[in-house]
């Protein structure tokens, strides 16, 4: 059953939205920034977001709503929203490789971004969650852009679809869409059957998991892609890699496209300011 959760608090009059272009691997894409607070100040956190849609659809608009708050909740940081190569015009590699690109180009523009270049973290939703965990993943092979920490948000991370969170929704016809929209967007981003296994589309299968930076993954309690998500940050804390694990209430994802609608509340939110305030504790020297 749904859980019922508390309305999201009114927006700050501080919060400011400027559309901008940044630069992936194939080439300049949209992108967005939100900055909260004072004005004119760099902020120390950089947070660069994919957004979800299951590698083949979706926009900068699906989490705009999610992004204005997070920006809202952490005005010492700011957020990065960008759009990446989607399936339908080029599978796999093109969109991790955009996603890697585009923070290289973060830290080659801290001054376009008002950032100092201290923190770099990196999020997403569903797909954009994937694409995350592969950047902290490629970034620690590739020698960089260092990052200070990953926040996963029900991440797509099997592309076998092989967990009992996702065989069970053989018993729930209500959830069977979801189950359904997840294998259809393997089929789009991974077409050559091969790159499945590969670290860098499948991050649970990764043997590879140490000197990762810290990590929050919420998983939610009704969504199929659940178990994986939580395998996923058992895997990391093995792997010596701090991690949070946190599973959300219950909410309604009868549709494909909900994810965004469930990642869009307090909770989720609350967790995610939680974990960056956590990260910028952990750097800050003690008093004298």
């Amino acid at each position: 059953m749904s859980t019922t959760v508390e309305p999201l608090p009114q927006l700050s009059d501080l919060l400011k939205v400027r559309t901008l272009e940044v630069r992936g691997a194939q080439g300049p894409l949209a992108a967005r920034l939100y900055t909260s607070g004072e004005a004119g100040v760099k902020r120390d956190t950089l947070t660069v977001f994919f957004h979800a849609g299951g590698f083949n659809s979706g926009d900068l608009d699906d989490a705009d709503i999610f992004l204005r708050h997070m920006a809202d909740d952490t005005p010492d940081s700011a957020v990065l929203a960008t759009a990446y190569t989607l399936a339908t015009v080029q599978p796999f590699p093109a969109a991790v490789e955009d996603a890697h690109a585009v923070l290289t180009w973060a830290k080659k523009n801290k001054t376009k971004l008002g950032w100092t270049g201290k923190r770099l973290i990196v999020a997403g939703i569903e797909a954009g969650a994937n694409l995350a965990a592969v950047c902290a993943l490629m970034s620690r092979d590739r020698g960089g852009p260092a990052l200070a920490g990953q926040i996963l948000v029900m991440p797509m991370l099997d592309p076998g679809l092989s967990t009992w969170s996702m065989r069970e929704m053989q018993n729930a016809p209500e959830l069977l869409d979801v189950a359904d929209a997840c294998a259809a967007a393997y089929r789009g981003y991974l077409p050559n059957a091969a790159d499945r296994t590969h670290p860098y589309a499948s991050p649970l299968q990764s043997s590879r998991l140490k000197n990762l930076p810290p990590a929050l993954i919420l998983s939610a309690e009704d969504d199929p892609l659940r178990d994986e998500a939580e395998q996923y940050g058992a895997k990391l804390i093995a792997c010596g890699v701090k991690t949070t694990v946190n599973r959300m209430p219950a909410a309604s994802l009868s549709e494909a496209g909900a994810r965004n609608e469930c990642a869009c509340k307090c909770y989720a939110l609350g967790e995610i300011a939680s974990f960056i305030a956590g990260l910028e504790r952990s750097e800050t020297p003690p008093a004298a």
